[in-house]
């Protein structure tokens, strides 16, 4: 059991791509982007230059170049994390030690924070003694935990341009390098199912318990609803992998992409996971534990299931609330620790952007060559670079990666949707459509939309680094969640912590409304905005969809309306509050159909 409540989930490629290294000594769990190998060994040789460590290039040549990257920048963090460890725990328990910062750091409640209270406390030299080594040896690291987005799987070749076998596509690579590593932690699945790789979980006995039950590497799943978190599950289960932890994110309201849900709201999802996870664990049970049969390994009970939320959470009020009412094991705080310089990679110019940025900074846009909402910040250098190119006539990025290459609109082999390459080739398609003036703009800036994620969303690390070179684009992409809004100012790890536990309050004096209204004013403004782009031509299917989506928001109102009125949850002027908002935003939801009406799509 971690002592620490929260994590600090994936951002971006290379947001938190060290950050286990700066808070894993600290008992604080966080999650990496193992995506980019290119840029993983790079970091990789910044690391050990950097602690006077041998470098051995692990170049594009050498055999299965990608997993073997990934293994090596993850065995070095756990190395240093390792050394950093145990230099804390041999430190004195002065004030002004870091061993006296991990235990700072803990949230109030917690026991081990309650034995080192005590320990100060104590006046006999010899009990005090004691009690320090029985502290210290309760002492955790936190969890270097991997993320891997399955969908995201390019096909590759060998040196003659010949198709590689299955398991070295991006995804199946990524795995095998965290299955070979020494790291006993999680990888993080997020962002849609993908069989293959799912298959290929099987492959390796870490994933699979030991003879005392334990498992070494686990499996979590980042979801956004109860049903196909569900399925997933026992897909899974089938194959003898169990899923120890359920993430769930906000569908609009979290950084990165927006896996926009049809209408479910946080709240009522929340809910369903509470009435039916015992449930789902009895079910997902029996399946895994036929499987493991089939393997000749035996099992007695089902090994723990914890479910996490993260995605929009601005006050340690909410988080408690979260934790203590759907019965949650763990929150995730993102967004915010891109104020945390100590913790994340953030350039000077983005981080001094982001601390006077508004609400209006932040939105929903088509920005992702994965076709998937993408939530986007307006002052970022690659939204500036990408109008600068449209107005230079020069629209689309260079292609050097490929990591995000998918299309084959005009070619053969994919290219990337955000490429000079394609943007050229469909804006001359475009072109040929003899379109009104209004609905070719329409479509021309849907194209140009697109950027650059492989390089915008590592650029920062390297202008923090100092590692940029000439042949490096620096513009720099960032995809926060808009709740980073009402965060103004940088931030130490201990200020966040505090803020995230209670004992201090980060945003005193900011109007800020619920975590749930805010999600349900950008799902109000989805669905707005989705209707006015499907006016022209409105199929019976989409309909159909829109339709159900006005429904489940309905539903979620209802649901949050009952759950603060019947319950002696949050205090009688932030439920006066509370009230008001979703009043006015359910207006507003009607106001939406009432103009559906209006112009006969229903």
């Amino acid at each position: 059991m971690m002592n620490h409540t929260f994590h600090i989930p994936v951002l971006g490629l290379a947001y938190s791509i060290d950050t286990p290294i700066k808070v894993a000594q600290y008992g604080i769990s966080s999650v990496v982007s193992i995506v980019d190998d290119i840029a993983i060994e790079r970091i990789r040789k910044f690391y050990l230059k950097k602690n006077d460590k041998p470098y051995l290039e692990i170049n594009s040549k050498t055999d299965d170049t990608r997993a073997k990257r990934i293994t090596a920048y993850l065995d070095m963090m756990q190395d240093l994390v390792d050394e950093e460890f145990e230099n804390i725990k041999s430190q004195s328990f002065n004030p002004d030690t870091l061993l006296s910062k991990y235990f700072m750091l803990l949230p109030n409640e917690c026991a081990l924070k309650l034995e080192y209270l005590k320990m100060c406390a104590e006046n006999d030299e010899v009990k005090k003694h004691d009690l320090q080594l029985n502290i210290k040896a309760k002492m955790e690291k936190g969890a270097i935990d991997v993320n891997i987005m399955p969908k995201v799987d390019k096909m590759n070749v060998d040196a003659n341009g010949d198709l590689k076998e299955d398991i070295f596509s991006d995804a199946l690579a990524a795995l095998r390098g965290f299955a070979n590593s020494k790291l006993e932690s999680s990888v993080v699945l997020s962002a849609g199912m993908n069989p293959r790789l799912y298959s290929y979980l099987e492959s390796f006995t870490d994933f699979l318990p030991d003879s005392n039950g334990k498992l070494k590497k686990k499996v979590i799943l980042k979801v956004s609803d109860f049903r196909s978190a569900f399925i997933q599950a026992k897909f899974l289960a089938k194959k003898g992998i169990w899923i120890s932890e359920f993430r769930i994110e906000s569908g609009l309201n979290c950084g990165g992409h927006a896996f926009a849900t049809e209408g479910f709201l946080l709240g009522p999802i929340l809910e369903e996971f509470k009435q039916k996870k015992a449930d789902m664990i009895i079910e997902l049970f029996d399946l895994y534990q036929k499987a493991l049969v089939l393997k000749f390994k035996n099992i007695k009970e089902a090994p723990r299931v914890k479910i996490s939320v993260q995605g929009g959470i601005g006050t340690a009020t909410e988080d408690n609330f979260l934790k203590e009412y759907y019965q949650l094991d763990a929150t995730g705080w993102g967004s915010p620790f891109l104020l945390v310089p100590e913790v994340t990679a953030v350039d000077e110019e983005t981080l001094q952007n982001l601390c006077i940025a508004t609400e209006d900074d932040y939105y929903v846009s088509g920005a992702s060559p994965l076709g998937i909402p993408f939530n986007n910040f307006r002052k970022s250098g690659s939204e500036k670079q990408r109008l600068q190119r449209i107005k230079d006539n020069k629209p689309g990025s260079p292609c050097t990666k490929k990591f995000l290459v998918s299309n084959t609109e005009f070619t053969t082999k994919p290219i990337c949707t955000a490429s000079k390459k394609y943007q050229s080739l469909k804006i001359k398609e475009l072109k040929k459509e003899d379109l009104a003036p209004q609905d070719y703009q329409h479509k021309l800036d849907a194209i140009t939309e697109k950027i650059c994620l492989c390089e915008g969303l590592v650029n920062s690390y390297y202008k923090k680094n100092s590692m940029l070179t000439t042949k490096d684009n620096n513009a720099v992409a960032i995809c926060p969640s808009p709740n980073l809004a009402f965060f103004n100012s940088t931030y130490t790890l201990e200020q966040m912590v505090n803020h995230i536990y209670g004992k201090t309050n980060l945003l005193s004096g900011v109007k800020r409304s619920h975590m749930f209204i805010n999600e349900l004013k950008l799902y109000v403004e989805y669905l707005k905005k989705d209707i006015e782009n499907n006016l022209l031509v409105m199929t019976t299917k989409k309909e159909k969809y829109l339709n159900n989506f006005y429904n489940q928001l309905q539903s979620g109102i209802n649901y949050y309306r009952n759950l603060f009125e019947n319950n002696n949850i949050i205090d009688f002027a932030a439920l006066i509050s509370f009230n008001n908002n979703l009043k006015d935003l359910e207006n507003q939801l009607h106001q939406t159909l009432t103009q559906k009406i209006k112009i006969g799509v229903i």
